[in-house]
């Protein structure tokens, strides 16, 4: 059986950096794939250690949503211990072969955890184009919808909490708006869109309202 590793350039971090790649989970045969991500929407630095090993993972800061990973698709969940401003809380979730799953990480007032998993099989694909998806991870954020700013296009509209739409979008940089229930919420975010690439923008509650998060669709290498 294979083993993934995670770059800690790319996936970890934290102030007490590793000098080497670490294996997180185990991938099975290529046709039993599936791939699995985490989106911190915690307060603080989330930490994340996989199930049987040392192995970890740690988001905050600027860098809040980790690459997709390949682990074994199935009816096997994918399990884990979640650690957040002294909480901790347990980790397992199934995937599907061929699906791609967010799992999003929030807190209440206490710091009490909960998980938020948003699934979605690809079927699109556009050398000309980017794709962006627009994921509401925000019980506060009533038919969350995104606009384009300097274009006042609508790109969403109405995504309830906890699903997502995606769509084809010409690859510029673009800065978006967020909206809950029409009106304008939190500052906006710019970006650059590639062609050919996919991309996620979050939406995800903070002590100061919803806000915007953002990240490319990549795997890890």
């Amino acid at each position: 059986m294979k083993r993934i590793t995670l770059g800690l350039v790319t996936l970890l971090v934290s102030v007490n950096a590793y000098s080497a790649d670490i294996p997180l989970y185990p991938t099975g045969p290529e046709q039993d794939s599936a791939f699995l991500r985490f989106a911190n929407a915690t307060l603080g630095e989330l930490k994340l250690v996989a199930d049987g090993s040392k192995a970890n993972l740690v988001l905050n800061g600027d860098k809040a949503v980790s690459a997709f990973l390949p682990v074994v698709g199935g009816d096997k969940p994918i399990k884990g211990m979640l650690s957040s401003a002294g909480k901790n809380a347990d980790f397992s979730v199934k995937v599907a072969p061929g699906e791609f799953a967010t799992v999003v990480v929030l807190a209440d007032a206490k710091g009490a955890m909960r998980q938020l998993v948003v699934r979605e099989v690809p079927d699109d694909f556009n050398a000309l184009k980017a794709s962006l998806a627009f994921i509401n991870a925000d019980t506060t954020c009533a038919d969350a919808g995104l606009e384009a700013v300097a274009q006042k296009a609508e790109l969403f509209k109405k995504v309830a909490e906890g699903t997502l739409q995606r769509r084809m979008i010409n690859p510029v940089e673009l800065s978006v708006q967020l909206k809950c229930d029409s009106a304008p919420v939190g500052q906006p975010l710019r970006f650059i869109l590639k062609a050919g690439e996919r991309y996620s923008v979050l939406a995800v509650p903070s002590d100061k309202g919803s806000k915007l998060l953002f990240a490319s669709d990549a795997l890890v290498n």
